[in-house]
């Protein structure tokens, strides 16, 4: 009886043990120069965002830019330049990912905390949402052509 206990504690430890070595954290792995040029991109849209930056827009959105907004419409590049355009969103990006969609195309995924005070006859969106933007090259750059914008969190306002 005696040993019966004592190989059931070492199993227990070993089980443990395993247990652990199981849950290290792996670093993730450095973006590729492509990715990083991308989510760069991406930042450079954030921040245009925040500070209202027109020209940013219209030399980096295509012609036939799209996006939906977190309320589930559409709207064409032209809103995107009268929405963005004013500037003062405090977008918090964070978790960005990118998606090779194909040699010229790909998609930066991304979740973000907005911040922005609620809107008269309404309240501000929602707070927790998650961008997808799909970049395509043109001649030597990245273009935007599409956005989603998707509420992550209803009722987190």
């Amino acid at each position: 009886m005696k040993y019966g206990f004592v190989i059931f504690i070492t199993l227990l430890g070993c089980g443990f043990s395993l247990a652990a070595v199981g849950q290290t954290n792996v670093s993730p792995k450095a973006p590729s120069p492509l990715e990083q040029t991308l989510m760069d991109a991406e930042q450079g849209f954030v921040e245009a965002a925040k500070k209202g930056d027109v020209p940013f827009f219209k030399r980096t959105l295509t012609d036939d830019f799209s996006f939906v907004a977190f309320d589930g419409q559409l709207y064409q590049r032209q809103d995107m330049l009268d929405q963005f355009g004013q500037g003062g969103l405090n977008l918090q990006p964070y978790d960005m990912k990118v998606v090779m969609a194909a040699d010229a195309v790909a998609i930066v995924t991304y979740d973000v905390v907005l911040r922005v005070p609620a809107a008269e006859d309404q309240g501000p969106p929602p707070r927790y949402q998650h961008f997808s933007t799909v970049w395509v090259k043109q001649d030597d750059a990245w273009k935007m052509k599409f956005q989603q914008m998707t509420a992550s969190h209803w009722g987190d306002w």
